[in-house]
């Protein structure tokens, strides 16, 4: 099946930003199943900048492998602007790369508890100088943006998807 355009198009230019600036990517991804990661691959030649990334759907993939407070997973659970930014900070720190990008949500068709359907926080773990460098020495920024989705389970999935591209598009221009 060919690429979705839109996906497609802000994927393309996520790379381009990546290859000039010189700097990796990785992704941690919880209720997108993949799709981010399936997303950045689709480019030719991706392989230069994305290194990987970690399908985080069951809580203690979260603790174990992005090293996700158990804590925080208790007091604010797995779809919280908390666990995204522990997420983009996990998985930049386990695959080494110079930024991380989280995704967690309840893509649907049923609630979680109390969380809504289409609730999505995503994560961006980045340096807050312009130039890769000055090395692993450099201040962290970790931000976090908050969404609720009104499509059902494909379509909060797609969205949340663009959302990531779109910022990490904005990320990068910085």
């Amino acid at each position: 099946m060919p690429p979705d355009p839109e996906i497609f198009a802000l994927a393309q230019q996520v790379g381009e930003q990546l290859r000039r600036q010189g700097r990796s990517l990785a992704v941690a991804e919880s209720c997108t199943g993949g799709l981010l990661g399936a997303a950045l691959t689709d480019v030719p030649g991706s392989s230069t900048y994305f290194l990987g990334g970690v399908i985080s759907y069951a809580d203690r993939v979260k603790v174990e492998q992005l090293q996700v407070p158990e804590a925080t997973l208790r007091q604010y659970g797995a779809v919280s602007q908390e666990a995204a930014a522990a997420m983009a900070t996990g998985v930049r720190q386990l695959l080494r790369a110079d930024i991380g990008v989280s995704i967690t949500g309840v893509a649907g068709p049923d609630a979680e508890g109390a969380t809504p359907v289409g609730l999505t926080f995503i994560g961006i773990a980045a340096p807050t100088l312009p130039s890769p460098a000055s090395g692993g020495g450099k201040p962290m920024a970790v931000t976090t943006h908050r969404f609720q989705w009104t499509g059902d389970r494909w379509d909060n999935r797609r969205r949340s998807v663009i959302a990531a591209l779109e910022l990490l598009v904005q990320t990068l221009g910085r």
